[in-house]
């Protein structure tokens, strides 16, 4: 499994702060997964690797109950207790992170690389969800801390935003797109 990132999270996503040199990709993601239940004394079981391929290859965001569905295409023994229970232990591996836009529920995101920071900016038209590189909150972060003495625990940056061509009459882009999908940008 690639190098534990720090405790503190970004963006209105809650995910780790990156390692200081960030891989490309994680070279086994399902191993890494394994040997991160192990470390935590938890069984590998295959419910809880169905539930991981389904979260870890899921192309855009998705809610627990977007997993509940996927993962039951691969094991329909899944229920939606095991989908809930698991959830906390994919964010804490660090494979998968929690993208919260300030809803009743929770977006969460396979966090394939370690890559920069991630911001989000949520169109309030459509409810889609950008990612968007945001490197400099790392250092911001740091930078902030470090005049205090402190150590960084969490951050995030999140923009909510309305489509511009909706606005002006026309058709937003974004529309069509299912709720709570996710477009990486740079």
């Amino acid at each position: 499994m690639a190098a534990p990132a720090s405790n503190a999270t970004t963006s209105g996503t809650q995910h780790r702060v990156p390692p200081a040199e960030p891989s490309m990709a994680i070279a086994n993601p399902r191993e890494g997964f394994k040997e991160f239940l192990v470390s935590k004394g938890l069984r590998v079981t295959n419910q809880r690797l169905a539930i991981f391929d389904a979260a870890f290859n899921h192309p855009d965001h998705f809610t627990a109950e977007d997993l509940l569905e996927r993962a039951r295409a691969l094991d329909d023994s899944i229920s939606r207790a095991t989908v809930y229970r698991s959830l906390p232990i994919l964010t804490e591996s660090g494979l998968v992170r929690e993208v919260d836009v300030g809803r009743d529920y929770k977006y969460y995101m396979a966090n394939a690389r370690a890559r920069t920071f991630q911001a989000q900016l949520i169109c309030v038209d459509c409810d889609k969800i950008f990612e968007v590189d945001a490197p400099f909150m790392e250092w911001y972060g740091k930078t902030v801390c470090d005049k205090r003495d402190m150590e960084p625990e969490s951050q995030r940056l999140q923009v909510t935003a309305r489509c511009r061509a909706l606005q002006r009459g026309v058709r937003c882009p974004h529309a069509g797109t299912a709720t709570g999908t996710a477009t990486r940008e740079k």
